[in-house]
């Protein structure tokens, strides 16, 4: 493999370009989540509809991330992802006409949400391949955390925008979402930053090589551990789907009340990363990883036994806050440890165990929440969490162990 990583070929531009751009698609995606989930339920009022919202994203990710993944290997990152974004943006004009004329049955966006998570399994694996390929290996570190920064300032001002721009109305909200996405797609098209030798693949077939990007993740216990480690945290602590019901029948804050909710999580997540780029987690890096994924599922059981929407914001900010460290050891541990001819396999594996497992858990979410109530549902997705973590210290011991985040190597 020819790899060339002279930082020459890094340019500070192209690096401040992903980051708006990611900021705008996640904004905008943001802001989408919030019109779509008070509008579907408002439609069907009850919380399985939310849940079939997660559903629906959830089942072309699983079929699609990881051959995304393979895609991301072989062509240029910046093309495919720059298109995915752009579908996207047609997804939320399509949300747009559905507003325009007053559709009233959520079966039709269902079906673009089908759609839209197709363009999601493209685009997860894409970008966080190309992440590397923009960043010289010295700054890697800091420069994973200042992503994550730019992520959650996206995640703390999009459901807060949505909240705001949904009580203007739908139409404004969609408008905005399309704006977002398709901006971000021009871009990622400008992007420059180190290329990948087009010889890396190799004869192997294209499903041999994405069962050897499956393969390198099970093989290496400390990034296996971490990646299922998340999966098993947000599909069983995560609350966002069931936001909606405590918004409007438990907290009673409306859509505007729904927006800050949205964001707190966010609020914490984002501080937590400044912090990280500042001082970024240098010993002990496995037993913060389970502590903070311990403190994540305590805070979840807080939220779902709280009536007070104050209580209910910290909780939140503590939640994202402790993910976030989650989140920042997760992203480095793989990056440091997958070389550039697989990076985007490896992303399509992390992607589909942790990206995905958002709009599982969404699902999961809803179905408990309808049979059992959402307060149990939300309460039982904590204590879940807190056996996940008991199990994995058990289970993968050098994950528990492992010290600085360079031993990934």
């Amino acid at each position: 493999m020819n790899q060339d990583t002279s930082t020459t070929l890094y340019r500070h531009r192209d690096f401040v370009v992903f980051l708006f751009g990611r900021f705008f698609m996640t904004t905008a995606m943001m802001v989408q989540s919030v019109a779509i989930g008070w509008q579907i339920y408002a439609m069907e009022n009850t919380p399985l509809a939310l849940g079939l919202v997660g559903l629906c994203q959830f089942l072309p990710m699983l079929l699609l991330t990881l051959p995304a993944g393979e895609l991301s290997d072989r062509f240029d990152q910046r093309k495919v992802l720059a298109l995915a974004l752009i579908l996207q943006g047609i997804c939320g004009a399509l949300f747009l006409g559905f507003s325009m004329v007053h559709v009233k049955s959520a079966f039709a966006f269902y079906i673009i949400l089908v759609l839209f998570g197709a363009a999601r399994g493209f685009s997860a694996p894409a970008g966080q391949s190309l992440f590397a390929f923009l960043v010289p290996p010295e700054r890697l570190s800091r420069s994973i955390a200042l992503n994550s920064s730019v992520f959650t300032t996206a995640v703390i001002a999009g459901p807060a925008l949505g909240g705001f721009l949904y009580a203007l109305g739908p139409i404004v909200t969609y408008g905005i979402c399309v704006a977002g996405f398709i901006g971000a797609g021009l871009l990622m098209l400008t992007l420059g930053g180190r290329r990948r030798s087009g010889s890396v693949l190799g004869e192997a077939g294209r499903l041999a090589r994405v069962a050897e990007g499956v393969r390198f993740v099970r093989e290496r216990p400390v990034v296996f551990g971490a990646i299922s480690l998340d999966l098993f945290a947000v599909l069983l602590g995560g609350a966002t789907a069931l936001m909606p019901v405590f918004a409007r029948d438990i907290l009673h804050v409306g859509p505007i009340g729904l927006g800050f909710l949205r964001s707190a999580p966010a609020v914490g997540a984002a501080l937590m990363a400044l912090t990280l780029a500042r001082k970024p987690i240098e010993r002990n890096t496995g037993a913060k990883m389970f502590v903070a994924v311990a403190i994540f599922g305590v805070a979840t059981i807080v939220f779902g036994l709280s009536t007070n929407f104050y209580l209910s914001m910290v909780a939140l900010f503590v939640l994202g806050a402790s993910d976030m460290i989650s989140v920042f050891v997760r992203q480095a541990l793989i990056t440091y440890a997958t070389p550039d001819e697989m990076r985007g396999r490896v992303g399509a594996v992390s992607m589909l165990f942790v990206g995905a497992s958002n709009e599982l858990g969404e699902f999961e979410s809803g179905i408990t929440a309808a049979l059992f109530g959402t307060i149990p549902a939300v309460v039982f997705g904590g204590l879940g969490t807190l056996g996940i973590v008991t199990l994995w210290m058990k289970l993968f011991p050098p994950l528990k162990t492992v010290d600085r985040l360079g031993d990934a190597k």
